[in-house]
């Protein structure tokens, strides 16, 4: 069979100033393929996050505007990150006047009813979930001058990191390593998750022409506390901020923005930060509570714990450069930090694994030096076998009366999550991981899966800004928990199906935040118990005068609730814990009962009128931006070594291929 012929250029329009959130006219840009002589133009896209922040609760409605810049109708195809524990609860499609509310409903029926309404011409929207922070959203028959907008709304935690409110919002999807079989595009089964190898990926800068009008994402944020608001700032994205009776309004500096990076927003509130707090919420269903602790202070007299520090350093394609900088300036500094009762090792990883030593050494001067002499001689390239990396880790015989803590570093683009924390889940016994995201569009689903597997915690180094002073700040302080063995006397109250299932230790910097639901009347006090330095220590919360939470706030804590039970029982599924049929049926009843988004359960919206009566829409998929500070080696078939080439390929951005996202019949074999 003959080749295709391929070729990508990008059109850029002239944008007319236009306030941060205003409906757009037209997409900033439109870039064009041509496919055996035909030309094509992609799907194009615009994005609007409003965000309403009341103490640690976010509440989100993120607008994405679809325009078709092509002739012919098309199937168009988006994929994109939200947060990992975002309860996405709503969905609503609009088109020419008409305003479709989704249903959520089965995901092979939203499937289903989604192909119905494709054959019949009428437009549709489907959101559809690959992992816990991986989604794409597909529009049937989108045609040309009639642009479809979809809002979704979701609320996410806002939790307390190292003394500040962290808000994530991940606005792109990098590329998943997904070992040396790479290259075929068949579906295949694993642990539940419908994987699609990936095909080569079309990036802005690399396939497609490397400049790209910026004005893709827009921001409305609103930041209401009953504390004063001390600092906030982002070190993403330079900010726009103003503040009008205590409620401080952030937008973009810059107006809008391109989706290549995530965005983290840090905020301070004043006041004394109380050890525990508790909302309760009572509706027709029932009671919920929310418990958030905070760590408890290191007592001063505590010994140092001898430790046993495993570094386990990424060293594949996609590190290379600022990231791998990074991580080395970070390892400097910890192994000069390292206590002379210490021991460390050190191991690299890519397609092979690399050692300093096959044991643990004391840190001595002499064993440091040396240490210091292997880290400089590291260099990038290959795959990201993490596996290997985790066995080697911790499968070798660790000093006595020492903590094993395992230092992970990467940017963790690995497309197989589930086999990597059941891995971890099998093997961390009493050791601690510390996960370190290297990056500025890391894939936190699976550090932080994997610092809770280990029972530690994970921070993240973007290495296009500062990264040399925060990593090595992080590195100087390699922290042991404060509290271990949490457990809830809740003093007689009948609480069930208790949130996350499994809790972790606490640390400096860290909180926990425990939901559950509940029948009954409160009692007067709740204890919070476990160990400090050994030593078994009690925390007693009063009841007595719960914070009056506000109705939009109590609304939240079922969904955020029920998100969470999710997040169990996807964690679950991950590693094999229980039965898998029984999950299953779990999440997809939280799902439809609670109105969720999740694997098992996908909104759809259905248009009333026809708008393609001839049928034949293209399949199409929304392009996307290369990630900043990602190398191009991190992208396959330009020195990543995911996958091989393919024969025929659309212009298209296909980062990863899960499940719904495939290659439609409108795709050419060659």
């Amino acid at each position: 069979m003959g080749h295709t012929r391929f070729r990508i250029f990008l059109l850029l329009m002239f944008v007319f100033g236009a306030p941060a959130l205003a409906a757009p006219e037209a997409p900033a840009g439109q870039v064009l393929g041509e496919v055996d002589g035909q030309e094509l133009a992609l799907p194009m896209l615009r994005s609007d996050y409003q965000i309403d922040i009341a103490g640690d609760l976010a509440r989100v409605t993120l607008t994405q505007v679809f325009e078709n810049p092509h002739g012919a109708p098309m199937r168009a195809e988006y994929l994109f990150p939200l947060n990992r524990q975002a309860a996405v609860h709503a969905m609503e499609m609009e088109l020419g006047g008409e305003t479709i509310r989704a249903q959520i409903k089965r995901k092979q029926e939203a499937e289903a009813d989604f192909a119905v309404a494709e054959q019949a011409g009428k437009a549709a929207a489907l959101l559809t979930q690959h992992r816990p922070n991986m989604f794409t959203q597909t529009i049937a028959n989108l045609v040309p001058g009639q642009p479809v907008t979809v809002r979704l709304s979701y609320v996410q935690p806002v939790p307390r990191v190292d003394g500040a409110y962290e808000l994530v919002v991940p606005l792109l999807v990098v590329p998943r390593y997904e070992g040396p079989q790479g290259g075929s595009t068949a579906v295949t089964e694993a642990d539940g998750w419908e994987l699609k190898k990936l095909p080569v990926a079309q990036v802005f800068g690399l396939d497609l022409p490397g400049e790209i009008a910026p004005e893709r994402v827009g921001l409305d944020l609103s930041l209401r506390s009953a504390l004063p608001v001390i600092s906030l700032t982002s070190l993403t994205h330079p900010l726009e901020i103003t503040e009008t009776d205590g409620t401080h309004e952030v937008r973009f500096a810059d107006g809008r923005v391109l989706d290549n990076r995530d965005m983290v927003i840090r905020y301070v509130l004043g006041g004394e930060v109380p050890t525990a707090g508790v909302l309760a919420h009572r509706d027709e269903a029932g009671g919920y509570l929310s418990l958030s602790v905070e760590p408890p202070r290191a007592p001063e007299t505590m010994p140092p714990t001898a430790r046993e520090i495993v570094f386990v350093l990424d060293s594949s394609g996609s590190m290379g450069g600022a990231p791998m900088s990074a991580s080395k300036r970070f390892m400097a500094a910890a192994l000069d930090g390292l206590r002379p009762h210490d021991y460390f090792r050190i191991l690299s990883f890519s397609t092979e694994i690399d050692q300093f030593a096959t044991r643990a050494l004391p840190a001595n001067p002499a064993n440091l030096k040396a240490g210091h002499r292997f880290l400089g001689g590291l260099e990038t390239g290959g795959g990201t076998d993490i596996f290997s990396a985790v066995r080697t880790a911790l499968s070798v015989d660790q000093p006595e009366n020492t903590l094993r803590i395992v230092v992970f570093l990467t940017d963790g683009y690995i497309g197989d999550e589930a086999s990597v924390l059941r891995e971890v889940r099998g093997r961390i016994g009493e050791a601690r991981i510390y996960a370190f995201g290297v990056g500025s569009s890391v894939n936190r689903y699976l550090l932080e899966g994997m610092a809770e597997e280990g029972r530690g915690y994970a921070r993240y180094v973007d290495p296009t800004e500062s990264s040399a002073e925060a990593a090595e700040q992080f590195a100087a302080d390699l922290r042991t928990p404060l509290l271990t063995d949490i457990s809830v006397d809740w003093g007689g109250l009948d609480v069930s199906e208790a949130t996350p299932a499994r809790l972790p230790d606490l640390f400096d910097g860290n909180s926990l935040r425990l939901m559950a639901r509940f029948e009954g009347a409160l009692p007067e006090e709740i204890r919070v118990n476990g160990r400090v330095a050994g030593q078994s220590a009690s925390l007693p919360v009063s009841l007595r005068e719960i914070a009056e939470e506000s109705a939009e706030v109590g609304a939240a804590l079922p969904l955020s609730w029920a998100r969470s039970r999710i997040a169990d029982h996807e964690r679950g599924l991950a590693v094999r814990d229980g039965d898998a049929t029984e999950r299953e049926v779990a999440i997809t009843r939280l799902g439809l009962d609670f109105g969720l988004q999740s694997r098992f359960t996908s909104f759809v919206a259905i248009s009333e009128s026809v708008v393609n009566p001839e049928g034949g829409a293209r399949p199409a998929s929304v392009p996307l931006p290369q990630g900043g500070g990602v190398p191009v080696t991190a992208y396959p078939g330009f020195g990543g070594a995911s996958t091989p080439e393919p024969q025929a390929l659309f212009g298209l951005l296909l980062l990863a291929a899960f499940g719904a996202l495939r290659l439609h019949r409108g795709t050419r074999d060659c």
